[in-house]
């Protein structure tokens, strides 16, 4: 029996609270792991930006990765180590790097998902090259904006394709607003989608791997309030459809970590913003569900380390489109779906995996989740985002709730 190491990486940006959470709480499990004859022991490192041969070696098994989406160097890097070195990565940066918000849409439209009616239009401006006004002149057509409006119906939202953190996204309630919001957005292309009127219930699903973690959320407060403390706000099969669609659209595209925004009208949920593969992570946004986050993390990534887990490189999506062309029932085809995502997730070995060498999370995270090293976290990210005379004040509320989820969970585990 051999000793073998094999380490974590996290690639990281302006990342502060979750990864010290992760790193010490790592440390505390103190894991060694009987495996295959070994004893495997789990180590974390934060992976530096430098040059890099192609051929250079990589010493991770695992990388969470935080950078892919827009930092080129990091991301060059990731992929050689993948193809070169079998890497393992949070998440797939093929798929992060192609598939935009159009991508998901279309995709999701077709595996039967009522994803709202949308729309794409031609960008307001462009940048000058030589072929650009030629193709112009002999292919664009004149379009009336108001025509499209019309069509999908008022209030309706205008978006980027490929946005994120609601950057350029602006609520329309009329034409004049449209024509208005259309002239400032420059060489954007934009999406017009329909807006869901008279939801009931905005959730974010948080997945990773094969965990799921459905969250009311208010997109009209503040970052800091947006992810609600609520409970029995879903019924039992709502959070098991929930989990269905989330997973369907992460294996779908390759991704381990991604979160679904999906709104609740008249019982039917309807998937609006699902192409989120670097969700938010910071105690200042997720605060009640921080924990939950880092547990889910520390999880999948273990096991995908320890394990050996084979990186799905490229994504084969004619299983899913098979069922789609079933033409079955939105619950049936989201469970059929859903077979499909926990076979490609391995779900029952994880959770095999979790129960004989993860038990004792829990009861550690419960322990750490009070500790200065949680507060101190909590205080550093808050230093970072809010003015020095809040710092105290949003210090105490994030470390208050999550204290409340402390006590929530000793509640549900009955110690």
């Amino acid at each position: 029996m051999a000793n073998v190491k094999r380490v974590i990486g996290l690639s990281l940006g302006a990342d502060i609270c979750w990864p010290v959470c992760f790193e010490e709480l790592l440390r505390k499990l103190d894991l060694h792991l009987p495996i295959g004859g070994d004893t495997i022991e789990l180590e974390v490192e934060r992976v530096t930006i430098e040059p890099f041969d192609l051929q250079q070696p990589c010493r991770y098994s695992v990388v969470l990765d935080r950078l892919t989406h827009w930092y080129h160097t990091s991301r060059e890097w990731i992929k050689k180590a993948i193809l070169l070195d079998d890497l393992y990565v949070l998440n797939n940066p093929w798929t992060l790097q192609s598939m935009e918000k159009q991508t998901t849409y279309c995709a999701m439209m077709r595996l039967g998902l009522p994803v709202p009616r949308t729309w794409m239009v031609p960008p307001k401006a462009y940048d000058e090259h030589a072929d650009l006004q030629p193709t112009l002149q002999r292919y664009a057509r004149l379009f009336d904006l108001g025509d499209v409006g019309e069509d999908l119906g008022y209030p309706l939202f205008i978006k980027p394709y490929d946005g994120g953190a609601w950057v350029g996204v602006n609520k329309i309630d009329d034409e004049s607003q449209l024509k208005e919001v259309y002239e400032d957005s420059g060489k954007k292309l934009m999406h017009l989608q329909q807006a869901v009127s008279g939801y009931d219930l905005f959730a974010r699903c948080l997945g990773v791997g094969p965990q799921v973690n459905m969250i009311p959320y208010d997109p009209g407060a503040p970052l800091h309030a947006r992810y609600r403390v609520e409970s029995d706000f879903a019924s039992e099969a709502e959070h098991r459809l929930l989990r269905q669609m989330t997973l369907t659209i992460n294996t779908f595209f390759g991704w381990d970590f991604n979160s679904c925004e999906a709104l609740r009208l008249d019982g039917v949920f309807h998937p609006i913003d699902f192409a989120n593969a670097c969700p938010d992570s910071q105690v200042t946004s997720l605060h009640y569900h921080f924990p939950w986050l880092i547990n889910a993390q520390l999880r999948w990534s273990i096991f995908c380390a320890a394990t050996g887990r084979k990186m799905r490189q490229t994504v084969d999506w004619e299983p899913y489109y098979e069922i789609a062309r079933r033409g079955l029932p939105l619950e049936e085809a989201l469970t059929e779906y859903e077979r499909i995502a926990d076979r490609l997730l391995d779900t029952e070995r994880f959770e095999e995996f979790c129960a004989e060498h993860l038990a004792h999370l829990d009861e550690v995270s419960l322990e750490f989740f009070g500790s200065d090293v949680v507060r101190g976290a909590v205080r550093a990210k808050v230093e970072s985002l809010f003015p020095e005379h809040e710092h105290e004040e949003f210090t105490e509320h994030f470390w208050g709730l999550i204290q409340q989820w402390r006590e929530d969970e000793r509640e549900r585990l009955g110690v």
